[in-house]
């Protein structure tokens, strides 16, 4: 009987019940992939964190999975998995490096901050579709794209009054995800630019708060406002706070998060299970 701990994390928030939810599982050793897949499935959270220690170093290999897929890139459960291992681990250090599909990436513990330095995503100006604009329910003012289709639009109350077909979403071609945003303005007049992040071919109808998102938008707005240190909302539901910073062809996102709960899976012998609660 394989049995693995489990935390649920809610990440970019200081209060429970917000921000975006991740799963974190530390591991001394990985899974078969079909495994992790599955955990991040009975999870049915936006991601599951895995990480393991490196072989004679401090740090660790970090892998990503939604309920449907593993992804290259994800700022809230890294966030988290910083957080789970820094509260965990007597004596942690301030800063842990995670090896991932997007190369090495850092996390610097600064008491309640967690500030992640990720590669930075400009995005590039496409043309209009009908398409989009269709699924989206409103016509952006531009469209662009890096990893992500970014569709801009006029307003903050623009972006929050969205509601968007998500069968239709998932029909376009090629696209991973979409996201909208805006210059900051009332009802968000106190942050820099908002937006909303919808991926539903990836098992995320809406997402919280993505952190890969802002790889992208930091670039974008950081050039259009002419500063380099932004405040981001993400105006989900549930909703996040994030500090953006360029830091060259880096981007540097600070957030909190807070422990929801624990539990175990239990992998193996189903026999023993019985055993174990008869």
């Amino acid at each position: 009987m394989t049995e693995i701990a489990c935390f649920h994390v809610d990440a970019f928030t200081d209060r429970r019940f917000a921000g975006n939810p991740a799963a974190v599982c530390p591991l001394r050793a990985w899974l078969p992939d079909a495994t992790m897949q599955q955990i991040a499935a009975e999870n049915a959270l936006p991601e599951t964190a895995f990480y393991v220690p490196r072989p004679g170093t401090d740090d660790f290999d970090l892998r990503w999975f939604t309920p449907e897929v593993e992804v290259d890139l994800c700022g809230h459960a890294t966030l988290a998995a910083a957080f789970v291992h820094s509260r965990l681990r007597a004596g942690a250090p301030t800063r842990l490096r995670f090896w991932t599909l997007s190369g090495p990436l850092a996390v610097v513990c600064d008491g309640e901050d967690f500030t992640l330095d990720f590669p930075a995503r400009p995005p590039v100006p496409q043309d209009m579709s009908e398409e989009v604009a269709a699924a989206l329910g409103r016509r952006p003012l531009e469209l662009l794209a890096s990893r992500d289709l970014v569709a801009v639009f006029a307003s903050a109350a623009e972006v929050r009054a969205l509601r968007p077909d998500m069968a239709a979403l998932s029909r376009l071609s090629g696209v991973f995800a979409v996201i909208a945003t805006a210059p900051g303005g009332e009802p968000d007049a106190d942050v820099d630019f908002v937006s909303r992040f919808f991926a539903p071919v990836q098992g995320i109808p809406e997402d919280p708060v993505t952190g890969s998102a802002h790889c992208t938008l930091t670039p974008l707005w950081s050039e259009r406002l002419g500063k380099s240190q932004l405040r981001a909302r993400q105006v989900s539901r549930r909703g996040g706070e994030l500090r953006c910073e360029m830091a060259g062809e880096r981007v540097l996102i600070t957030g909190r998060a807070v422990l929801v709960k624990s539990g175990t899976f239990y992998l193996g012998d189903e026999a023993v299970l019985r055993d174990m609660v008869m």
